[in-house]
């Protein structure tokens, strides 16, 4: 959703200037930080630019650049004679020889003393300004697909290290088993010198059946393909693919809650760092 674009149109001997801004948002919030456009055109233009953006926190600034020749300048007599009066207090304090026209040249160049007189679109060039607005929104579009392309990258890779990493954690499965077997079998032991064998095998397989972890691996995988299914095929997944994130962390807090094992831990906190930033990346799609 984060974009930029820009436009530029020759008004007379001046240039009419359009610019949108974009960045994340849930709904399509739209500003128009501009008064060129006519207050009955306003509905016309949101409706305009929600149909090309869809969704994000959107600015869009109008204004004229005003070409030196031509234009009417006037001096703003209050501001010069604001500057020239703090000036000649400040002068006689110091008791300095004022020259005058030295002063009068200074004053002219400070801010807001020279106005130039602007003019107002007015409906009988509503054409050109709308005609530069899609200018701009064609300049946004192009400039949030070029992004687009990064991101889907960015985040295709990142979906790839957590399939990577779920296979890292398969590789520690039979060594945590054997070592919860073993703990257990030492700690009954401990506490007793007679042990029915049978009951305690079944106890061991009962309580390595609640830390199986087959089922997480299972549903993370599908989770991923079909977060990867759904960033290809459909044109604005952003809020999907938020949903379907919420779930592929569900599946990795549980396997780090059954992990018992060091190493799995370890997989299973990377996993949880790559998942973080795919759900702040995917904020940024439609």
């Amino acid at each position: 959703m984060t974009g930029y674009g820009k436009a530029e149109s020759l008004y007379g001997q001046d240039k009419l200037v359009v610019e949108i801004r974009s960045v994340n948002g849930k709904n399509s919030d739209i500003s128009l930080k501009t008064q060129l456009i006519p207050r009955e055109r306003e509905v016309e233009v949101r409706q305009l630019i929600s149909q090309k953006l869809q969704r994000g926190n959107i600015d869009l600034f109008a204004n004229v650049e005003y070409a030196q020749e031509g234009a009417t300048k006037t001096i703003n007599k209050q501001v010069f004679l604001s500057y020239y009066n703090q000036i000649k207090a400040i002068n006689e304090e110091l008791d300095e020889k004022l020259d005058y026209s030295g002063l009068i040249n200074c004053i002219v160049k400070l801010p807001d003393v020279i106005e130039i007189q602007k003019r107002e679109v007015d409906v009988d060039n509503w054409d050109q300004l709308k005609s530069c607005i899609i200018e701009a929104l064609i300049s946004i579009t192009e400039f949030r697909a070029v992004e687009g392309k990064k991101l889907e990258e960015d985040i295709r890779g990142r979906v790839g290290y957590i399939m990577d990493h779920l296979g890292e954690v398969e590789k520690y499965e039979q060594e945590r088993s054997e070592t919860i077997k073993t703990r257990l079998t030492c700690r009954l032991e401990e506490l007793s010198q007679s042990l029915d064998r049978n009951r305690l095998e079944q106890e061991i397989i009962y309580y390595l059946e609640k830390l199986d972890v087959t089922e997480e691996k299972v549903r993370l995988t599908q989770h991923c393909k079909y977060f990867l299914e759904t960033l290809e095929g459909e044109e604005f997944p952003g809020k999907k693919l938020g949903f379907i994130a919420q779930e592929m962390g569900r599946e990795i807090n549980t396997l780090g809650s059954k992990a018992n094992n060091a190493e799995m831990q370890k997989w299973v906190v990377r996993m949880k760092d790559e998942l973080e930033k795919i759900k702040e990346q995917t904020l940024n799609i439609l």
